[in-house]
């Protein structure tokens, strides 16, 4: 019979008697199919065989999805450097050759070999360089203004108006871009050597040869396709009612896009004139054949680093002086507009 103080459960009785007598310490522990990283997380045992058998680039690219961040630093790493090396390093090269006497400058590495910072005052000692960048910048702002007046106008007819041939109209203006520069040499120089009357009492010989016309023209025409595609894209994304609003009050269309849609676009104006201005002030081309490279006459910058070349000698460090003064208005001009630049080129690229 059983005992009624006995509290052993039966069916505990049972389960110690299929046991066989083996004790606790005897028996083989459950296999955990899973492995801990040193992250915290776990993989399954098959996974980790799989990363065994896979090879270095495999490797790399399950590293790169399960850890984005160190793409994306070494992503950073690598456009810092190639920066530095194309960008930047060429103006270090021409402090280093700046710095260095004439006569030292084939023993430079990296660093210069002497130390002669009057290059810097000499350059305007041997030329009136100053005339050459005062002659850039009357030319490059002249241009900027004459395609940002235009510019608007045309930007504000192919962005805000409906009219018939719109679209092959705006990408005849586009093409007109593609063309190169030369194409257009031959025809411009032959006008603007060509004598007219009404033009002795201003010009003395009638002609545009050597005048600030010969330059202003050909480069405002070469870079106003541009500065209409960037006008036309800001001003069409001007609400209508703001415009409306300004009309409502008495406004015609042409006050309304001075005191309501350029104000608004800010930032395309700000990154067309920039462009333009930057484009104009480091042209070559018809800079160097539209005047004879004297500084009364209107010639450029660029004519001004060349005057260093002479018949028998070349005053490279002069030269590379006189290069990086010739940056430092477009430095502070970029630096002045950096956000307005940056904030029109981005204009767009995200979904509001």
């Amino acid at each position: 019979m059983t005992d009624p103080t006995d509290d052993t459960d039966p069916t505990t009785a049972t389960e110690s008697s299929d046991t066989g007598g083996i004790g606790d310490g005897e028996r083989d522990p459950p296999r955990d199919p899973t492995l801990h990283r040193p992250d915290g997380g776990t993989v399954l045992e098959d996974d980790r065989d799989a990363d065994l058998d896979r090879g270095p680039l495999q490797q790399w690219v399950s590293d790169s999805i399960s850890h984005p961040e160190r793409v994306y630093r070494a992503m950073f790493y690598v456009a810092a450097i190639f920066f530095l090396v194309t960008t930047l390093f060429p103006f270090y090269w021409l402090l280093m050759v700046a710095l260095t006497p004439e006569g030292q400058l084939q023993d430079i590495v990296f660093t210069p070999n002497g130390f002669n910072p009057g290059a810097f005052v000499e350059v305007f000692e041997v030329i009136p360089f100053h005339i050459y960048m005062f002659n850039s910048f009357v030319i490059a702002l002249a241009s900027t203004i004459v395609v940002l007046v235009i510019a608007s106008l045309a930007g504000y007819a192919f962005g805000r108006l409906e009219f018939p041939g719109r679209t092959p109209l705006m990408l005849l203006v586009l093409v007109i871009s593609f063309f190169p520069p030369a194409a257009f040499f031959i025809p411009l120089n032959d006008l603007f050597n060509t004598s007219f009357a009404f033009l002795r009492p201003i010009t003395g010989d009638g002609t545009l040869y050597n005048t600030p016309f010969a330059l202003v023209t050909p480069l405002s025409a070469i870079f106003m396709p541009l500065a209409i595609f960037i006008l036309t894209t800001f001003y069409s994304q001007i609400p209508d009612g703001l415009e409306d609003a300004a009309r409502v009050e008495g406004t015609t269309r042409l006050g309304a896009l001075f005191r309501v849609i350029i104000p608004l676009s800010a930032p395309g104006v700000a990154t067309a004139g920039v462009l333009t201005f930057i484009a104009v002030y480091n042209e070559f081309f018809f800079s160097f054949l539209m005047t004879d490279g004297q500084p009364e006459n209107w010639a450029p910058i660029l004519d001004g680093i060349l005057a260093y070349q002479g018949q028998y000698q070349v005053l490279y460090n002069l030269m590379a002086a006189a290069s990086i003064l010739g940056v430092i208005p477009v430095a502070i001009l970029v630096v002045i507009a950096q956000e307005k630049i940056v904030s029109g080129l981005t204009a767009g690229a995200l979904k509001e």
